[in-house]
């Protein structure tokens, strides 16, 4: 192995798989595999005359499409689609012509005729409709980028450039230079590329477009014609448009070439010039420049130093100013110097918070955590990392209020030393002097990842009693319980979780205790539960939800005889749709009787739907038949005006309210002839 080898990556082996699989084979496969069902219906003709027949149909119903609406373009791009379709070139042409005489600016209609004539092979019908369009619509990139590609795909370079000629005569945007640019690229047209860069950033001398030329020169040309770029860029824009981009590119050039005095000069020459407002990055960057080339301990103490008086200077006029302190230690720790930042971690948190009011305290506190990461991560002091939490925590007021980062940072800290026992005994005291609800997950999750289920679970039993209102942990807990495979358990925690008065999402325990006897197969347990939580709601997601239960439900024996298929091919039985029906009519019968219009409009849409994918023609009409009407009624407000409203009305009680109203006129009559009679 020779030396210019030396340290090269590994070539991986680039030769064709054995088995090669095109896209015409996946689109061809997945067409043959496609259900029959969902598969569009085909038409066949007899003969010559029917399709004839069939074609004047449909050319009779596109044209009065069209004269009913004619600038809408979709009508004409769909009647020339078709035509295509069915071969009918001519007709398409002149379809796609109609509808250019009723509106030429139709980018889309543009792009669909050029499309569809490049995709028949129509060469010449394409470039020619692409020169109409771009002299109709010049302003239109996308219709230009259509037709250099399609000239470069043919291979016609020559007429590719003639037409980018024509484009940049309009001036267009960045990217369409681009595009030039990389098309004389790709060809190995150094010199017009080069060219083409010069007309560039006479027509957009943004910094940014020098800096791509320069990048264009230092890949293609020499460093003379790179610094001859820049140098024309410095010209061209005056002190007034001067970036400080421009700058640090032409600088980093020159630092690449080892040419550090000339990349020197170059950011002198534009610090003298900028403003300080608009320079902030070009010092960050000297800065960075100078500590690679310079003199680095003078350069650094005196960015350090001037820094420090700025970070002294506001934390001397405002003692409290957390966020300076921080700002201050971070400088700090950049120095390298441990005794100076201790000794500004040591200043900052001596400043105590004004009150006893936690939102004074949120960025005090990260002072104290920011001093242990960096005693534990930089320094290695471990101990002394160790004394700092444990000062922290004894500084807090912790009867009136605490932070759950500061002990859990204190409990993994102390794990990371192998000291498992002093990271229990902090989470233990933070839960007894001040539980929270980060504190418990914290802890179980750490006697998790421990595999302490006894500890999760008394952990669990005091989260629960500190907050039993919490129904996320219930259904944790029960998670637990089983994944450890404990399914009595399990029971016993959501009964007590459903028992619980004051659960702050109640419907969260109920789904989740249903969907554990409904996944574990006990469907007769799940029926009960869908009864005592209708005793307690009657909302009508609750029915909705049992009717698709008792869909899902498999009869007896049904496994064995289906086994291998999955829930969603088992067919459903006649059994479980009669179950089905009779909760939807359970729930339609209470809703009507609580006088539950909305709720029972729902009910039904979800019946109807049911019976459609499962029951006959007949099912689905009588639900049809309960199919509500709406009707707009006045009401009288408190002001004495009235306003609409729409109200549902029922077949059912419309037809009752009319046979009482036919009664009481039929008594109105009857008192009426008892009068005269007297």
């Amino acid at each position: 192995m020779d030396s210019s080898s030396r340290g090269q990556p590994r070539v991986k082996n680039k030769a064709a798989a054995p088995i090669q699989i095109t896209a015409e084979q996946l689109l061809r496969e997945a067409v043959d595999r496609q259900d029959d069902k969902i598969k569009a219906p085909t038409q066949r003709f007899a003969d010559l005359e029917e399709l004839h027949d069939y074609q004047g149909r449909k050319r009779k119903e596109f044209e009065d499409y069209i004269r009913r609406n004619r600038i809408n373009m979709n009508n004409w791009m769909r009647y020339a689609q078709w035509e295509l379709e069915q071969k009918e070139f001519r007709r398409a042409r002149s379809i796609f012509e109609r509808a250019l005489d009723v509106d030429s600016t139709s980018v889309v209609l543009w792009i669909r005729y050029i499309e569809s004539e490049m995709k028949h092979r129509n060469i010449n019908h394409a470039r020619n409709l692409l020169d109409r369009a771009v002299t109709i619509l010049p302003r239109v990139d996308k219709l230009w980028y259509k037709y250099v590609y399609m000239e470069e795909t043919l291979g016609n370079i020559d007429g590719a450039r003639a037409v980018f000629e024509r484009w940049m005569s309009w001036e267009p945007d960045e990217a369409a230079w681009s595009a030039y640019i990389k098309m004389e690229k790709r060809h190995g047209e150094i010199e017009r590329a080069r060219a083409i860069f010069e007309r560039f950033t006479m027509v957009h001398p943004e910094p940014k477009n020098w800096i791509k030329w320069a990048k264009f020169e230092e890949e293609n040309g020499s460093s003379d014609l790179v610094r001859e770029v820049y140098g024309t860029a410095v010209e061209t824009l005056g002190d007034h448009f001067m970036d400080e981009k421009l700058f640090m590119a032409y600088a980093k050039f020159e630092a690449k070439l080892k040419e550090v005095e000339r990349a020197r000069a170059i950011y002198k020459f534009a610090l003298d010039r900028m403003p300080r407002a608009k320079s902030a990055n070009l010092h960050k960057a000297f800065t960075q420049f100078e500590k690679q080339y310079g003199d680095r301990e003078g350069i650094e103490d005196v960015i350090l130093s001037k820094r420090r008086v700025h970070y002294e200077e506001q934390v001397k006029e405002n003692p409290k100013n957390y966020d300076a302190w921080i700002d201050f230690a971070r400088l700090e720790e950049t120095s390298g110097n441990t005794d100076r930042v201790r000794d500004v971690y040591e200043r900052a948190i001596a400043q105590l918070p004004p009150t006893q009011e936690k939102r004074h305290w949120r960025r005090y506190i990260y002072l104290w955590l920011f001093y242990a990461v960096y005693e534990e991560t930089v320094s290695g002091d471990i101990e002394r990392t160790r004394q700092i939490y444990q000062e922290c925590i004894k500084l807090l007021p912790h009867k009136r209020f605490t932070f759950a980062k500061v002990w859990l940072m204190a409990a993994q800290f102390e794990i990371r030393q192998g000291q498992l026992t002093t990271a229990r005994k902090y989470l233990g005291q933070s839960i007894g002097m001040c539980p929270k609800d980060k504190l418990f997950k914290g802890y179980i999750e750490l006697e998790m990842k421990l595999f302490e289920f006894g500890r999760c679970r008394q952990l669990y039993e005091k989260y629960l009693e500190w907050n039993p209102t919490n129904s996320q942990v219930w259904i944790k807990f029960a998670e637990l319980e089983r994944g450890l495979d404990d399914l009595d358990r399990t029971r016993a925690i959501y009964e007590l979780a459903v028992e619980e008065p004051q659960l702050d999402m109640p419907e969260l325990v109920w789904k989740s205790y249903i969907d554990f006897e409904e996944e574990e197969g006990e469907y007769e347990r799940t029926r009960k539960l869908y009864e005592r939580l209708l005793q307690k709601t009657s909302h009508v997601k609750v029915w909705i939800s049992w009717a698709q239960f008792e869909i899902s439900v498999p009869d007896a024996g049904a496994e064995q005889q289906q086994e291998g298929e999955t829930e969603e091919d088992r067919p459903v039985s006649d059994e479980a749709k009669a179950r089905a029906r009779r909760i939807f009519e359970r729930a339609h019968k209470t809703m009507k009787e609580k006088d539950l219009k909305e709720d029972r409009v729902a009910l039904l849409n979800a019946w109807r739907d049911f019976e459609t994918t499962y029951g006959s023609a007949e099912d689905v009409e009588r639900i049809e038949k309960q199919m509500p009407r709406k009707v707009k009624k006045r009401r009288k407000l408190d002001d004495d005006s009235f306003e609409e409203y729409l109200e549902y009305v029922f077949p059912a009680d419309d037809e009752s309210a009319a046979k009482l109203s036919k009664f009481m006129a039929n008594a109105y009559k009857w008192k009426a002839a008892q009068s005269a009679g007297s």
